[in-house]
């Protein structure tokens, strides 16, 4: 018995027999390796076993090799205590740019904190003012607080800036207090929000996708529908203008 085996890839497969016979078999095989056998007869005998080539090449034409590319990562691993372990693909501009929204954040803080003293106080008593600024200030810290833990989760330093001291009177001899202070309210996030979108913008230049979505998901939506609800407040407070309409706002916002 004479035993041949043959082995293809793709291309169309023929068998010889002793005497000469061509039959061609490619549309009967699909494997790589065959085996094939023929006796003392004129009629080949043909078997195929199929067999399955494993390599990752012929797969996926991507071949993922950890030890050697993880190399490169482990000379990269800081040696130094001083320095962050963590820190990957963060520039130097995107760390500055957090501490500086960081400082807006509390600055904000700190005149929402401002407002809550003036509107609280015995001769103003509005108390339902007083209570909505001091929620503000709270909302602002944590704000401040989110962004110092991002921060050190990327691998940054917190360095916390000055304060400036905000006003003490809210007083407005046309508007009245509570106006004159939702507008400056107003005023403010819209402010914090262009500072957010600059950030956002530090965060495009660099190529730094998740500290743009960071911003995106959990601070320009809230910051949007902030600017929408105190405009709200705006808009009502000049409707009801100076004295009983004010008093009338000041207890919806305290029974909220």
């Amino acid at each position: 018995m004479l035993l041949k085996t043959v082995s293809s890839s793709s291309a169309a497969l023929s068998l010889v027999s002793l005497h000469g016979g061509v039959k061609d078999v490619s549309p009967l095989l699909s494997s790589t390796n065959l085996r094939v056998s023929s006796g003392k007869s004129e009629n080949l005998s043909v078997s195929v076993r199929a067999t399955k080539d494993s390599t990752t090449d012929e797969l996926s034409g991507v071949v993922f090799q950890p030890f050697e590319e993880v190399k490169k990562e482990l000379d990269l691993v800081p040696t130094s205590a001083h320095v962050s372990l963590a820190r990957q693909k963060y520039s130097d501009e995107c760390e500055s740019a957090i501490n500086e929204q960081i400082n807006v954040e509390y600055n904000l803080s700190y005149v929402y904190h401002a407002m809550y003293a003036y509107f609280d106080r015995d001769n103003v008593a509005l108390k339902g003012l007083a209570k909505f600024f001091k929620e503000s200030s709270v909302e602002e810290r944590e704000h401040a607080e989110k962004l110092m833990e991002y921060q050190n989760k990327r691998g940054g330093k917190v360095k916390l800036q000055f304060i400036v001291a905000p006003l003490s009177e809210f007083e407005h001899v046309d508007k009245g207090d509570a106006l004159y202070g939702m507008e400056l309210a107003l005023s403010l996030e819209k402010l914090v929000n262009e500072k957010l979108l600059n950030l956002h913008n530090v965060a495009s230049k660099n190529g730094d996708v998740h500290l743009a979505d960071f911003i995106e998901s959990e601070f320009l939506t809230e910051q949007v529908e902030a600017i929408k609800k105190i405009s709200e407040y705006v808009a009502q407070l000049r409707r009801v203008g100076k004295g009983h309409g004010t008093w009338h706002f000041n207890q919806m916002l305290l029974e909220q």
